[in-house]
């Protein structure tokens, strides 16, 4: 039997992108003029963006497009499928490179794909939670997953590992950039800046008795980590956790003796 969400009671099947349904009509009374489901969309992402997803509701979103409620459910079903196309529409930011383009380095474009999608995680910090709620298979998704998936085939990896190295490089990414969108928010509820933020917080911890000592064994891994604002700090850590990963890649290559990676060194 397929799970239900307990916020929706929807099965874990059940998808927007699976819909296979004739829109309804009578439930508004006829198709509201000037709307559709794209302007529903767009709607919906910059409300998540201002608001968060936990004050998200149909009726919210009925208020910022001026129409009744009722109005919505012409084009959607439920929230649920809100969110998912949502979701879908903000993958539709990232640009994707060309697996196939002749003289590109995997490692360059694999680096670009989990730079984007950390970028995409920490300006829209609901799509965390979003991602592991839904299937997330609109085609937007789709064809960000199809380019990692043949970016990954080129780095030489026989193929039961492909899926271990996209999961090791983008499951890190999600980790990162989810942490990181949670603590940009919380910077912006206080009025601070980012920079002040961290002072005043390593300032509270310094004068506390149970964690002054981590905090000075922090201190000296910060300073020789590097960077003079929060921004590079973080900039630095991603970096040099990045290049791990493609290096761990490049050894499993050598390691397990796969097909030699067209790409160049």
């Amino acid at each position: 039997m397929a799970k239900t969400s307990p916020s929706s009671g929807r099965s874990a099947r059940s998808s927007v992108w699976l819909e296979t349904r004739t829109r309804r009509s009578g439930r508004g009374g006829g198709q509201p003029s000037g709307l559709d489901r794209d302007r529903i969309t767009d709607a919906t992402v910059r409300l998540l963006d201002a608001e968060g997803l936990a004050k998200f509701s149909m009726r919210r979103l009925a208020t910022e497009l001026n129409v009744t409620a009722m109005s919505v459910y012409w084009y959607v079903d439920t929230k649920d499928d809100l969110l998912e196309l949502a979701l879908d529409a903000v993958f539709g930011e990232l640009p994707l490179p060309d697996p196939e383009a002749a003289g590109e380095d995997w490692r360059e474009q694999l680096r670009m794909l989990a730079t984007e999608y950390r970028g995409l995680l920490v300006r829209h910090p609901w799509v965390s939670p979003l991602a592991g709620t839904y299937l997330n298979i609109g085609p937007n998704n789709l064809s960000f997953s199809r380019v990692v998936q043949r970016v990954i085939r080129r780095t030489g990896l026989p193929d039961h590992g492909l899926t271990g190295a996209i999961s090791a490089v983008f499951q890190f990414v999600y980790g990162y950039g989810t942490i990181e969108g949670h603590f940009f928010a919380r910077v912006a509820d206080t009025g601070m800046t980012p920079d002040d933020y961290f002072r005043d917080v390593m300032t509270t911890f310094d004068g506390a008795p149970t964690t002054a000592e981590i905090v000075e064994e922090s201190k000296k891994l910060m300073a020789a980590r590097g960077g003079d604002t929060v921004a590079e700090m973080m900039e630095r850590d991603f970096t040099f956790a990045l290049d791990l990963l493609v290096a761990g890649i490049e050894a499993m290559v050598r390691r397990d003796g796969g097909k030699s990676s067209p790409s160049r060194p």
